[in-house]
């Protein structure tokens, strides 16, 4: 890859036909529309989120460098063009501070415009010299180095790595559906998603839970639909999951968010379910105290109420299992048997066996399942042999 240090271009040069989409939320066009500011492999403008935008302006008028910028080369048509490689996000503040999307503080505590700076500040501002290198080089080895820099301090997160090596018609249509934040569906998917749109988030999760669905990884998926013009699978599946939790479960829990729902989507959702019957074991087990994990729930619930480790039901203390263990032995000695309840009843060579404490764990005798509560009167230590194979009897 070649690279040459360009040391003449301006802010004001840089922002000439500077065009910001509100929409999209991405800067797109710059220098004189020579510069396309977000190309398909770069992440979403994340600055004005992250409260770095200003920070950007005020470094310019402190007199503090940027850092390099990279442009990507790119010829077509016999005229020379570029793609901002690494610098969009300073390069989009910039432009949106010139075009009046935002304010910073003045030394008065005043909020202002760029419009409203002294002239000399606007001046400063515009014949600010930026430090940009020109790279030219094959595909592979742009990508490459796009993963490698990081100059801004925001770290590429693995799907903003993926967009940039697999971009192309695909990538650029599921941004524009899971990766908008003006997309009217993206408030319904919080509920579910955990994460940010501007991070990928959503996007993220629909390309997983396909893939995971098609039995590949993401990668595999997005190399192999790379230049597909339709994202109608990727979508239709995601809404899919999206629209059978909403039928399932008629109350949004705050635990909902970031289960694995593509996973019990797809072995839960050919059974028939009464979203009435559904609403009111959830409400049961929200209100229950024993029960420890509220993700757990809800799958819980879709297996039909089996398997309670899903719930981390509240266990007995070490307390209780002392005083148990000691009630057993005493009784042990008495009778003659061994101090597991179960063992006692067997003709085997356990009949007789005494246990210590630490080979012991504690169990409900009424399962909790079937209303047994966690206090010492339902309490009974099992050898562990036995108290695997009770399970949840």
């Amino acid at each position: 890859m070649n690279t040459t240090l360009r040391t003449d271009i301006t802010v004001a040069q840089i922002c000439e036909g500077f065009v910001y989409n509100e929409l999209e939320g991405k800067g797109l066009f710059g220098l004189a529309g020579k510069l396309t500011i977000q190309p398909e492999y770069q992440r979403n403008y994340i600055y004005a989120k992250e409260n770095k935008e200003i920070a950007v302006i005020e470094s310019i008028l402190k007199g503090y460098p940027l850092g390099l910028i990279y442009f990507n080369t790119v010829i077509g048509d016999g005229t020379k063009r570029f793609e901002v490689l690494d610098g969009q996000q300073r390069i989009t503040s910039i432009g949106r501070f010139l075009t009046g999307k935002f304010a910073i503080q003045d030394a008065n505590g005043m909020q202002q415009y760029f419009s409203g700076l002294a002239k000399e500040l606007q001046d400063k501002i515009l014949n600010t010299v930026l430090l940009i290198y020109e790279c030219e080089g094959e595909e592979a080895e742009i990508k490459e180095w796009f993963k490698t820099i990081n100059i801004a301090g925001i770290p590429l997160n693995q799907q903003e790595i993926y967009n940039a090596v697999y971009c192309g018609e695909f990538v650029t249509k599921a941004k524009e559906e899971f990766s908008n934040s003006r997309n009217a569906n993206v408030q319904k998917w919080r509920a579910y998603v955990k994460g940010d749109v501007y991070r990928q988030a959503f996007l993220a999760a629909a390309l997983t839970w396909i893939s995971s669905a098609k039995g590949m990884s993401v990668e595999h998926y997005m190399s192999a639909h790379r230049h597909d013009k339709s994202i109608d699978e990727l979508k239709t599946y995601f809404c899919s999951v999206i629209d059978w939790i909403d039928s399932v479960f008629t109350d949004v829990e705050s635990e909902m968010c970031g289960l694995e729902w593509n996973r019990l989507y797809e072995i839960y959702h050919t059974t028939a379910y009464n979203p009435q019957e559904v609403h009111k074991k959830v409400q049961e087990l929200y209100a229950d105290s024993y029960v420890k994990s509220r993700k757990g729930i809800f799958e819980y619930v879709l297996g039909g109420c089996v398997d309670t480790k899903l719930l981390e039901v509240r266990v007995f203390d070490d307390a209780v299992k002392k005083i148990v263990y000691k009630q057993q032995m005493v009784k042990a000695k008495a009778d003659g048997k061994s101090n597991c309840p179960l063992c006692s009843l067997g003709n085997d060579n356990n009949n007789r066996k005494i246990w210590d404490l630490k080979d012991m764990d504690a169990d409900h005798v009424t399962a909790w399942s079937k209303g047994g509560t966690t206090d010492i009167r339902n309490c009974q230590m099992l050898c562990k042999t036995h108290n695997r194979a009770k399970g949840n009897r």
